[in-house]
């Protein structure tokens, strides 16, 4: 277990570093920071010449990799770190210096277990792409194909696994505080942020992903997702088909290859709706640079490292609350929150149903130019604390990625209105899983489980009362009052009946 002098070193390291890059200012000045945090703060500012712009994605970039994960999770969290905060750490680069091929070969074969030569007639050295987990060579397998091999930097686990560590301890150091930091719930950001990193620490799961999502995307032709190389994929190792297509951060080569890109941002709106919606299993890392267009007009992803999970309850409630929007059914919209439970019960339903208006109204109609999904997640997050609705981990992976695919769809086409493109999707999958025809197919799906579980109750009542045995059963037993003797008498009392009972026999058997 790691010491309170080892976590305490740790952070005051990584204080520092925040402070040399201005990153502490916002929570020194935050009213609403207890006192003795503002102390610390105060204290890891001292000595530093800080620019006067907060630049909180170059301090975590510096921090290295656990801090550039970590700052990806806070990107998502607005009502924790702030709007501007926030704002700026969406631009988070995760990028690293390449590693050496002297150190990436043999980390190769060790992955995969057999020499380069076995599995690859050639490799390129100089890597195609470097961030903070793994960095991505180009291949040719031993059959001829041309693949992408990812592999993950010698020693991250261990970096991640100390970082992580002392990121919990600390977390649980805030949430002591109690107040609004305990409603914002920290240590539930880190846990978060924790099983994301364990996923992308297992490349084999990133494989298996990628695999899943293709599956799932089948009814998107639109949407494709690169084919897994099982053979040449271990936990440290992944190989996966290579896809020769324009970046969508080019804009420009994709004007000049005659991409239609309105259609291109609305194909892109599409896909991310069928994942969050239909499936409940989303690509929760799609960003320009994880996007391409291929010559046909598709789009196709790549880096399966951070997947987002819904299940089908909760989606049901996404898609009502996203429709309510759209359509300015306020009043459902805040049935709904407190059905999930997302306000506690003691709140009034009209009253958040006003508060939502408020957020909803400005935006109706408006053309993302105009305005931003990401504005309003954060109008949302302002009104969560008058209503006290905790954080929902398991909706930060959607929040982020909204803020994201909007991001695209805007660099795209400027023009594209979201609510316009997402309404007939949102509508037909609410009439196809919440109308009367879903309703009577759900409850015969239901009735025959019930129905087909009947033989089996049957046979667990026959277990537990079993029929009776080939002997006879016994007689009747006159009832005999029970003399209750307390502390050492009950012995005494036994001692004694024994005893008599004793002598009776004898005297009948002489």
């Amino acid at each position: 277990m790691t010491s309170k002098i080892t976590h305490g070193w740790r952070l005051w390291k990584w204080g520092r570093t925040l402070a040399r890059h201005g990153a502490l200012r916002g929570l020194e000045r935050d009213p609403s920071t207890p006192p003795g945090l503002r102390r610390v703060a105060r204290l890891l500012q001292m000595g530093m010449f800080a620019p006067k712009e907060p630049r909180y994605a170059q301090a975590l970039q510096a921090l290295g990799p656990a801090a550039i994960k970590l700052g990806q999770t806070l990107a998502t969290r607005p009502d924790l770190v702030g709007e501007g905060p926030a704002h700026d750490l969406l631009a988070l680069q995760d990028a690293l210096p390449p590693l050496p091929w002297s150190v990436i070969r043999p980390a190769i074969e060790a992955g995969l277990g057999r020499p380069i030569e076995s599995v690859f007639a050639e490799i390129e050295e100089v890597p195609v792409g470097a961030a903070s987990i793994a960095q991505v060579h180009r291949a040719v397998t031993t059959d001829g194909r041309t693949v992408a091999v990812k592999v993950l930097r010698p020693g991250v686990e261990h970096e991640f696994n100390q970082a992580i560590d002392t990121y919990e301890w600390a977390a649980a150091q805030l949430e002591a505080y109690g107040g609004e930091l305990k409603r914002l719930r920290p240590r539930l950001v880190i846990e978060t942020m924790k099983r994301w990193t364990a996923r992308e620490l297992d490349l084999r799961r990133e494989a298996a992903s990628a695999s899943e999502l293709a599956e799932a995307m089948q009814a998107e032709p639109d949407f494709t997702v690169p084919a897994v190389d099982w053979q040449r994929t271990t936990s440290r190792v992944l190989t996966i088909e290579w896809i020769d297509g324009i970046k969508l951060s080019n804009r420009a080569a994709l004007i000049e290859a005659g991409h239609d890109l309105p259609a291109m941002a609305r194909k892109l709106v599409q896909a991310f709706l069928r994942q969050a919606i239909a499936e409940g299993f989303f690509h929760a890392d799609m960003h320009q640079g994880n996007l391409f267009a291929l010559p046909d007009g598709r789009i196709c992803a790549i880096d399966f490292g951070i997947m987002g999970r819904i299940d089908r309850r909760a989606r049901v409630w996404l898609a009502e609350i996203l429709y309510g929007l759209i359509t300015g059914n306020y009043r459902r919209v805040a049935e709904i929150h407190f059905e999930a439970g997302y306000v506690p019960a003691h709140h009034n339903v009209a009253e958040f149903a006003t508060a939502l208006r408020a957020v909803g109204e400005p935006m109706r109609g408006l053309a993302v130019k105009d305005m931003s999904v990401g504005m309003m997640l954060e109008s949302l997050f302002n009104i969560t604390r008058d209503f006290d609705m905790q954080t929902q981990p398991h909706l930060l992976l959607l929040q982020k990625t909204m803020v994201m695919v909007e991001g695209v769809a805007t660099a795209l086409d400027p023009d594209i209105n979201l609510w316009e493109t997402a309404a007939p999707f949102v509508r037909g999958w609410i009439r196809d899983e919440l109308g009367p025809e879903a309703a009577v197919a759900d409850r015969i799906v239901t009735d025959l489980r019930t129905f087909a579980r009947l033989p089996q109750l049957i046979r667990n009542l026959e277990a537990r009362y079993p029929t009776p045995g080939g002997a006879p059963p016994p007689p009747p037993l006159r009832e005999i009052e029970v003399i209750r003797v307390g502390g050492g008498w009950r012995y005494i009392g036994v001692a004694v009946v024994s005893a008599a009972l004793a002598v009776a026999a004898t005297l009948l058997a002489s």
